[in-house]
């Protein structure tokens, strides 16, 4: 397998029954996918990116980034600061790296008692630091393959002390002493950044923040078929979770249950939230659902670390005229903004003609508008009216208005909250095409979710 390859294993199916005979049933694609074994970057694109700003290669800094240009992914590279182990220090998260060169395989540099959540993904060189919680007094058991590989990189004496200093020799093996290197700085310590900067004075390190959020926009065959299974799980425990709906029912009831469906499923609560009368969005009140209810519901999985984010409108009893004329508004938008959503059109064109068909309906309060999905449950370009800003740092400089791309995959939605009386909601995904949005995954937005 050549490095920045995809191998995508086959995954089990996994049986689930339709909480209600009267709403479709949901698809379940889980034998397309399987688990991350390798670099999920689009790598034809951030070649294209790194050679349009005469990068060498890119250092990324953040966990999700470090995750796109690795597959390497652990929950404490999100979580531990600095002062969590030397007291007295930051709030900065710990410090970790991944180099993403132009040529030759990927790397990370990761604490040595850390490495082995890398040790599934392929074709990539782990560079360690630290170690001093492993003992190393006597001789590892029998191993093989990768395994065996771990194990004798961290039996090496002696390991770099720190994270800047083991970058410091994988930069100086690779030949990028002296380079242009694309570095993600925001967010990075200024104490980090100029400790970099210090131990290579002959190499340029320019900002590359933004560039990697537009290399992310697009995504390849195997990110999309991440994100359909998180959209189909999302889907299938939303519907499991929301059948047990009930007049005097509690909404956290429901959020628990969809935190198990989810589970079960093999993925991770991203978010739950509902409407309360209109109210806004809530995520921990414990409302009791009461009789003719129309509610706001928002939900999302992580799935092999991409998100997935949907929603509906939950009702507790067939809805009045008025509501019905407001939920046949939501739906006429989500359709404008599918068709809308055409390769090469500017971001700005989707909510446009959103807003065209709520205003014909005569609803000025709302915000119908879109995103991107991926690592983070909001990926770049934003789907908004045009802000006049730019995307830029040392690398790129493009308007905010980004065009529309095919194999970019976004969310609509929009909304209704009427305070203190209801709330209703729809939201789908879609995968960019020459000729408008294609479903991500089956999501029946015709109608509200009636409980059974």
């Amino acid at each position: 397998m050549k490095s920045g390859e995809i191998r995508v294993a086959q995954a089990v199916s996994i049986p689930s029954e339709s909480p209600d005979d009267d709403y479709p049933s949901i698809p379940k694609p889980y034998e397309k996918v399987g688990i991350l074994t390798q670099i999920p970057c689009n790598r034809p694109r951030a070649i294209d990116y790194m050679q349009r700003s005469n990068l060498d290669a890119i250092i990324a800094t953040s966990p999700a980034n470090i995750t796109y240009f690795t597959g390497q992914y652990c929950w404490l590279d999100g979580q531990f600061k600095e002062y969590m182990v030397k007291p007295g220090a930051s709030g900065a998260l710990l410090p970790l790296f991944a180099l993403y060169p132009l040529e030759g395989a990927p790397a990370l540099v990761v604490d040595a008692a850390l490495a082995v959540n890398a040790m599934d993904v392929e074709g990539l060189e782990l560079r360690v630091f630290g170690g001093g919680i492993l003992d190393r007094s006597e001789s590892p058991g029998a191993l093989s393959g990768r395994q065996s590989e771990i194990a004798a990189l961290l039996t090496e004496v002696p390991l770099a002390e720190t994270a800047v200093e083991a970058l410091g020799e994988l930069l100086c093996r690779r030949g990028l002493s002296g380079a242009r290197i694309g570095l993600e700085a925001e967010g990075l310590p200024a104490g980090t950044k100029a400790a970099i900067a210090a131990a290579f004075p002959r190499a340029e390190f320019v900002d590359c923040s933004n560039l990697i959020r537009l290399v992310r926009m697009v995504k390849t065959a195997a990110e999309i078929g991440w994100l359909e299974r998180a959209a189909a799980i999302g889907e299938e425990a939303a519907h499991a979770s929301l059948a047990d709906a009930r007049v005097g029912g509690s909404m956290r009831d429901l959020v628990q249950r969809f935190r198990v469906e989810v589970a079960q499923r093999g993925a991770d609560l991203d978010h739950f939230a509902f409407g309360v009368k209109g109210m806004g969005l809530a995520t921990e009140t414990d409302y009791i659902a009461v009789e003719g209810d129309t509610c706001y519901i928002d939900y999302g999985c992580v799935y092999q670390y991409y998100c997935s984010d949907s929603g509906l409108t939950l009702a507790f009893s067939p809805l009045s005229d008025e509501w019905a004329r407001k939920y046949e508004a939501l739906y006429a938008c989500l359709r404008a903004g599918t068709r809308a959503m055409v390769s090469g059109a500017r971001a700005s064109t989707v909510p446009a003609a959103m807003w065209e068909v709520l205003h014909e309906y005569g609803i000025s309060a709302s915000f119908p508008h879109g995103h991107g999905l991926g690592l983070e449950v909001r990926d770049y370009p934003i789907l908004v009216a045009d802000t006049g800003l730019r995307i830029c740092d040392e690398c790129v400089d493009e308007p905010a208005d980004l065009p529309l791309e095919a194999d970019m995959v976004r969310n609509l939605e929009a909304m209704v909250f009427a305070l203190g009386l209801a709330s209703v909601h729809i939201e789908q995904s879609f995968v960019v095409g020459r000729e408008g949005g294609r479903a991500l995954t089956v999501q029946d937005r015709t109608r509200p979710f009636y409980p059974v």
